[in-house]
């Protein structure tokens, strides 16, 4: 198999991927949350519906997200101060790929039961998704500001074997 060539950021494409889809998946996972809990208050079974298929299609574009990463991530020149906060990254990214993927199941399965009302017991456990995303927000902030994954100057010092 032919080496990528790999540009200034160290990737065979302009800009991380990751990022773009990830803010996508966050913005989606939260903007659900949001019209439930309004729903639930204000019974407007509407945002009902916009809540099922922001997670629905959150639940789908996650997968992407997570592959991009590991793909960035195995591009990545990181520093061993950054590799236990990747690591937690990686693997809190996966998992949280799977929990979006039942909560949207189970999300599925109250809009089939009854599209007028959503459980307080779901809107507990989206409540402690919706706390995971910002961990995971946290992470991968710090990848990116304090250790400069992909970022170009560092990925150049890096090259030149200066610990950033």
């Amino acid at each position: 198999m032919p080496a990528l060539s790999l540009n200034n950021q160290n990737l065979p494409y302009p800009d991380p991927l990751h990022p773009i889809v990830v803010h996508f998946v966050i913005a989606m996972v939260l903007f659900s949350f949001v019209c439930d809990v309004v729903g639930y208050f204000t019974r407007n079974v509407r945002l009902f519906e916009v809540s099922f298929w922001n997670m629905f299609v959150a639940a789908i574009a996650i997968f992407l997200a997570v592959i991009f990463g590991q793909f960035e991530a195995g591009l990545a020149q990181v520093q061993k101060a950054a590799q236990s906060t990747l690591n937690y990254h990686t693997v809190l990214g996966w998992s949280l790929a799977a929990i979006v993927a039942a909560i949207a199941a189970w999300r599925f399965v109250i809009r089939n039961s009854n599209p007028r009302k959503v459980p307080p017991a779901y809107l507990g456990v989206a409540t402690l998704l919706v706390c995971l995303v910002f961990l995971q927000v946290y992470l991968g902030s710090k990848l990116f500001w304090v250790y400069g994954l992909h970022v170009e100057p560092v990925v150049q010092a890096m090259k030149q074997g200066v610990s950033p």
